[in-house]
Parts: structure tokens; sequence; C-alpha cells
């Protein structure tokens, strides 16, 4: 009889079961390729790659390298076998995504304590479970954990804004307010990025000849998609003054500069509680990487920023974690239930394998009346799961490893690679004080083969 159930074959349900197994657990793998697919998936492999073939930069003072050196210490598999099947790619962790796939696929079920089950599970068990079933979840699942959770408390498409740093935004020419001076008098909730009628307008054109990223088709099937949250750029499409009575509006507001409204003005909305990360407000879009970059910039004050995350639109089933979850990856209502993964909302590669192993190793804990491990927060993968369960729960939207949202330095550093170094220093000495405590003797390389 199994122990535990895990649901989904992907990158964070493969090394939760890992985990699971490693510490004698017998662990029920529900994986629902071949029998169902999801219109991303091409194989019928555990642990497939639908997108890049890149797990970012290994550098250890970039936060996707720092999170592979924490994710080191703690004996991931998944890692592992990223290392093993990597490609030249300077200073990122790229894979031959066939051959991680199968190594993943291998390791998996090769192991004794795992039992992969090839169908769909279209409810909740009653038993021990992790869910990992990232952003395609069928529909059935889907249902059953919005029941589960509260309707409103699950997500079934993804418009995320672009975010860019606090240090990076031009003050001189950027102001803090709020319209018609509402919220903080002193700073006010927003910066306030200005345009007059020619910006506006060369903006507008850079937006509407910039190169979209098309959607496929199983994520235009709901029309809801487009008219719940429209891109910016098909909102322009719809005259030019669109954008300016939309997400751009001036309306109450006045640039100190000037002391006039300008005529239009783009708003960025504090991110993250430390307040060195900062959204665009509305900016949700389907252009292209590259040329969003150079759009984005185009925005006064905004020609230096530095991007932590770039605005997208796609289909991607995710829980409002900041309500639902401990930063454990535990369900605040079910002891015995954990999330991990896409659904948590994470994103990138590493972030998915993280919660992942962690939702592993708190299950394993869970089942022997120990208490959950959250890592510390000054760790990128504490600081990630911080991040989830603790954002501002009204706008919360899926967010990837990066230092923006760590907590500030003791001592401020101004030189970003020196402060980048410095808090992976940090996380790196807090990783290993919390495994001495943790004294858990799984944590071990994952998996060795000669």
């Amino acid at each position: 009889m199994t122990d535990v159930i895990v649901i989904g074959g992907g990158l964070a349900g493969t090394e939760a079961a890992w985990q699971l197994a490693e510490r004698g657990i017998d662990v029920t793998l529900y994986e629902m390729r071949p029998v169902k697919t999801t219109g991303a998936h091409t194989t019928d492999r555990l642990g497939e790659l639908v997108c890049s073939n890149s797990f970012g930069s290994k550098l250890p003072d970039r936060a996707s390298g720092l999170l592979k050196n924490e994710l080191d210490m703690l004996g991931c598999l998944l890692l592992e076998c990223a290392e093993r099947t990597a490609l030249p790619a300077g200073g990122a962790l790229a894979v031959d995504r066939e051959l991680f796939a199968d190594l993943v696929t291998k390791a998996v079920e090769g192991h004794p304590r795992i039992y992969i089950v090839r169908e769909e599970l279209r409810t909740i068990p009653d038993l021990p479970t992790i869910i990992a079933t990232g952003p395609l979840t069928s529909p059935a699942l889907a249902e059953q954990i919005a029941a589960l959770t509260g309707q409103e408390y699950l997500y079934f498409y993804d418009a995320l804004a672009p975010i860019v740093t606090l240090e990076s935004i031009d003050m001189s020419i950027a102001f803090r307010a709020s319209r018609y001076g509402r919220g903080d008098e002193d700073a006010g909730d927003y910066i306030n990025c200005p345009m007059n009628e020619a910006e506006y307008d060369r903006f507008v054109d850079a937006l509407l000849s910039a190169e979209r990223t098309p959607l496929r088709d199983f994520e235009t099937e709901d029309p809801k998609f487009f008219e719940g949250c429209l891109p910016i750029e098909q909102l322009a499409a719809r005259g030019r003054d669109a954008l300016a009575y939309g997400p751009m509006r001036p309306i109450g507001l006045r640039d100190p500069r000037t002391g006039k409204r300008p005529h239009a003005v783009v708003q960025l909305r504090q991110d993250n509680l430390a307040g060195s990360l900062y959204n665009l407000v509305g900016f949700q879009t389907n252009i292209k990487w590259g040329q969003q970059e150079a759009v984005l910039r185009l925005i006064p004050g905004l020609e230096k920023a530095e991007f932590i995350r770039m605005g997208q639109m796609h289909r991607n089933t995710f829980i409002n974690a900041p309500t639902l979850l401990y930063p454990t990856m535990q369900y605040r209502q079910r002891a015995d239930l954990y999330f991990a993964g896409q659904i948590t909302g994470v994103e990138g590669y590493m972030g998915n394998v993280a919660t992942g192993l962690l939702a592993g190793v708190n299950l394993h804990r869970t089942l022997h009346n120990q208490p959950g491990w959250t890592p510390p927060r000054t760790t990128m993968l504490g600081a990630l799961c911080h991040y989830v369960t603790h954002a501002e729960a009204k706008h919360f939207q899926p967010m990837k490893a990066n230092f923006g949202i760590m907590p500030e330095l003791p001592t401020p550093i101004r030189d970003k690679r020196q402060r980048y170094a410095a808090y992976a220093e940090r996380a790196l000495t807090a990783m290993r004080e919390s495994l001495v405590q943790l004294a858990d003797p799984h944590l071990k390389p994952a998996f060795h083969q000669n």
C-alpha cells in the first residue's frame, strides 16, 4: 500500500517523489500523459521541458545560480540530471532536453519505492498528497482544487506585467503620487512615469509595430483570456487614445516638474514587501521579450530600467498561494496536503524543482510528526517561498527567483555585482546553518551512476 500520492510527473512532482522515496516513503506518482495530453507536451517522459532548454544562470552571484547552489546542498535529483546532460551555454545551465527527460524518467522509474500510474487523477486523494500538476492542470482536477480552495483563489490565465527594480527607475523624471492624493500623503502609493503627447505617440507606434509571441491553440480556447485582461498592444490597436483613457490615463495626477497633468502616465506599483521591486500596472503583453524591452525603455524614467520579469500572457493554472499556503508549501487547511511547482505561483524551472524538493522534505516530516522546515528568508529558496506565500493576495502574480525579493543587507552596497555576491554569501551561510539544525540524514547527493 502506498504512503503518499504525488500528482504530476513534471519537474516539481518528480523531485518531490524522489525526495520522499529516498526517505523510505512508498510513493504513487500519477502522470496522465500519454493517456491524456496537455497541448504543450510532446512525449510521455517525466520531467519534459516544454519551453526553453535552459535552467538559467549557473554563476554563483546570480539568482538562479544561487538557487542551484542551495539545491546542491539539499541533494537535488533534477539538478544532477541537468548537470549530467548539460550543453555548452556559457554561464547558463542548458541541457539536451531529450537526454534530460530520459535520465529523469529512468531514475524515477528505477526507484524501488516509486510506483508510476499513467492515468488522469480526477479527484484529490484522502491520502497524504502533493499536487504538482503545473500550469496545465486537467480541467477535472482543477475543478476539485477550486472546490477545495474556493473558486476565487484559482486562476487559469497568467497576465504578467513587467517588473523593474526600484533603484533602476530614474526618479528625476518619475514621481511618487496617487491619483487625487489618495494613499500615502507623503510619498504616494505609486511611481508615475509621465509622457507628453509626442512621447506617447512614439510609444504607441513602437507598441503597434512590435512582433508578438503567438498563442498556441489551447491557450485561446476561452475568449475571457483576452477580454478579462487585454494585452496593451491589442488595446492600443483599438485606437491611438485607448491607452491614454485606459491603463495610462493621467487623470488625478500632476507632474511636479511642470505642475500640469501629463498627456499619459505609466504607473508602477510596489511588488514586494521590501519595496525593491515595482510592476507596471496594466501592462500585460504578448510582445516578444527582446522587442518588449526596447519598447518599454521608451517610457520616460525607464530608459535604464533593470527588468526582473518581462510581461507575458499564457495559459497557467495557479492558486492564490498567499491565502492558501505556508512557506513550507503545506496547505493551511489540511496538514497532509502540499502543493509544489508552478501551480503555487513560482516561475522558472529551478523554482519548480525547488518547491517540489521542499514539499517532499516537509511532507516526510509531517508523516513523522516533525515540524515543517522553512528555509531561512535570507536564502534564495526561503525568499522565493516567502514571497509567494506572503505577497499581496489581491494582486498576486507568479514570481521567479531574483535578488529583489531577498531581505536587504545590513549595510547597503551600491555596486550591484558586489551586492549580489554578498547576498549569495549570506544565503549559503544561512542554508548551511539551517541544515545543521535540521539534522536530516537524507540530505546527500541525489544519486550516483557509474
